[in-house]
């Protein structure tokens, strides 16, 4: 059938290619592969029915009693025994916390999770637009089918915005693997007068493509606004009763359960006591969590939450696929078990048991009988595509940081900052390990500029800590002594980024992130073991919070309350002001 990992271009298929499919069906040629007598899950019908399924490269070509007349190399599984459903989608996957999109998609398929729709920040932020676009074209070649969105704004306040520009703006939103646009943080400023964001939402419309929102706490009033201007689906419901109200107002609603917001147990008990019994609109998403979350599964994990919570079997199988591709309009092909769909297709002992036996994506066994057995996934050429090293060329002393600024950063929760009144000296360079106050420092990556605080709230006892992990690829320090917090930077600089902790000028523990200092190149359970041993290391010493990762790459984002920490300074997220610039170094 030729080579069978074509990525999706203006079509998916050449004539040539549905050629040869027709010539299967027709008998004239044999299938790639048989699943005989399977027990499948229909949605058209909403029924587990039985039935051959016939396989040609990476497409189903044929789903019914026969069997091909042509069988010369095929493969037939006997699936009667079995229960064969759609792979599974993440339609909310922020894949840079730590792991890359290549070693989650090679996890996640693992699972069953074959389809990732993916956000694009740090390609859009990081890397030229042809060289961007090109990777995820790229990516598209894995057996996992990769999806992306357009962001509409930086999550940030840059000092630079030329990340932002129209052109790029426009190729993203246009290109054939950008299904959605969003997800928008940056609803406020759109609903007081940002009419260049609503531009591109009234584009998103007019190409036909969803658009995500990020509305949290958010009234009838102001969901029914960011109705009108074109949002289509929100994640954002904390409770049931926010997750009706979005499904009261049309929206397409997606349940969460992250690291920090473990959710989904609450939603569904509550939906269901409030009379939800219907949930074609809904979806359901792990939004993006650090790796060591991912040790359950990926969406196996939530369908199986789904299925304990007393939804039907149906539905919770139809939140993480079929539901997922409808809304994206990608139910030709993606989310069925139907003639023309994408070979996406997980086989399980049991229902109850949603993490397969078996994965076949596009076709190829990922996993079979248990075993991993895909070689097209072992590694991705990152270089090509101006995903590079971090590499610092300047050098930080002691002599660069200065802390004389009234007012530091506290922290109320991982991600949620507030402004406090400084109330210890920080002129001699070591503070006391009795409170939790630390030294606080963003350093430009390219070294041009600094903001020097007090932070409140990270930890009691880490000396000193460095970490390029952030939103913008900028530098992070923090810590008790000014000299381990130098130490912890020359680390990194010495590494080629990612995370350095120091005690006593002795590096006591590192995460390598080797591609642009903000992603790791090792497996994803290499990174988990990373993660697991790096928040030990900082729970020891006092962080008391969720998630110390959210809380790295979160120290910049607008979209949070009360003030953050950006390349222009210390911003006032309600009045959209700087209170205190950074200083050129």
């Amino acid at each position: 059938m030729g080579d069978d990992r074509m990525t999706e271009r203006l079509y998916r298929w050449t004539k040539q290619r549905l050629r040869q499919q027709l010539a299967v069906v027709q008998g004239d040629q044999a299938p790639s592969l048989v699943l005989k007598q399977a027990n499948y899950l229909n949605f058209a019908r909403r029924k587990w029915l039985k039935a051959n399924i016939w396989i040609a490269g990476d497409r189903i070509v044929y789903v019914g009693n026969e069997m091909p007349a042509n069988l010369t190399d095929t493969e037939i599984v006997d699936c009667e025994n079995k229960r064969v459903v759609p792979g599974y989608i993440e339609h909310h996957a922020h894949p840079f916390q730590l792991y890359n999109p290549h070693s989650f998609g090679k996890y996640a398929s693992s699972r069953g999770t074959t389809t990732l729709i993916n956000d694009n920040m740090m390609f859009f932020l990081h890397l030229e637009k042809k060289k961007a676009l090109t990777l995820i074209e790229a990516l598209d070649e894995l057996p996992t089918s990769m999806y992306w969105w357009a962001r509409y704004d930086a999550q940030t306040e840059l000092r630079d915005e030329e990340p932002l520009s129209n052109s790029k703006m426009k190729e993203w939103l246009e290109h054939p693997l950008v299904v959605q646009g969003g997800e928008l943080t940056s609803w406020p400023k759109v609903l007081n007068g940002d009419d260049s964001t609503l531009h591109w939402m009234q584009e998103t419309t007019r190409l036909r493509k969803p658009i995500e929102g990020h509305l949290p706490g958010a009234s009838e009033k102001t969901l029914a606004q960011m109705a009108l201007l074109g949002v289509t689906c929100d994640h954002e419901a904390m409770t049931g009763e926010e997750a009706v109200r979005r499904l009261d107002l049309g929206y397409t609603t997606s349940l969460r359960h992250s690291s920090i917001r473990p959710d989904l147990p609450r939603l569904l008990k509550e939906m269901q006591e409030l009379g939800v019994d219907y949930f074609e609109r809904c979806l359901m998403t792990t939004d993006g969590s650090p790796p060591s979350f991912y040790e359950n599964g990926v969406m196996d994990h939530l369908i199986k939450i789904a299925l304990e919570s007393g939804v039907d079997s149906i539905d919770a199988y139809a939140m993480a696929s079929y539901n997922a591709a409808k809304y994206y309009h990608l139910d030709h092909k993606l989310g069925m078990i139907a003639p023309g769909r994408i070979a996406h297709i997980n086989i399980l002992d049991d229902v109850s048991n949603p993490k397969p036996r078996s994965v076949i994506a596009k076709g190829q066994w990922v996993v079979k009988e248990g075993m991993y057995c895909c070689d097209s996934m072992e590694s991705f050429p990152w270089e090509k595509f101006g995903v590079k090293p971090f590499e610092l060329n300047w050098d930080l002393t002691e002599d660069d940081l200065h802390f004389s600024m009234p007012m530091g950063i506290e922290m109320t929760n991982a991600v949620i900052l507030k402004p406090y009144q400084v109330s210890v000296e920080g002129t001699t360079g070591v503070l006391s390990c009795d409170h939790d106050e630390s030294f606080f420092v963003m350093i430009d990556k390219n070294g041009k500029w600094h903001i020097s605080t007090m932070i409140k709230g990270f930890a009691t006892h880490v000396s000193g800590f460095a970490s390029s992990f952030s939103n913008t690829g900028d530098i992070i320090l923090i810590g008790k002594n000014v000299a381990d917090m130098v130490a912890a930077f020359r680390a990194l600089k010495e590494q080629g980024g990612g995370m350095a902790l120091v005690e006593n000028g002795e590096v006591i523990g590192r995460i390598e992130l080797e591609l642009m200092g903000i992603l790791s190149n090792k497996t994803m359970e290499g990174v988990m073991e990373d993660e697991k041993n790096m928040v030990k290391l900082l729970r020891d010493r006092g962080y008391k919070y969720e998630d110390p990762i959210y809380s790295l790459l979160f120290f910049s984002a607008t979209h949070l309350p009360y003030i953050r920490v950006t390349q222009r300074g210390i911003y006032d997220v309600k009045k959209k002001t700087v209170l205190f610039p950074a200083i050129m170094r």
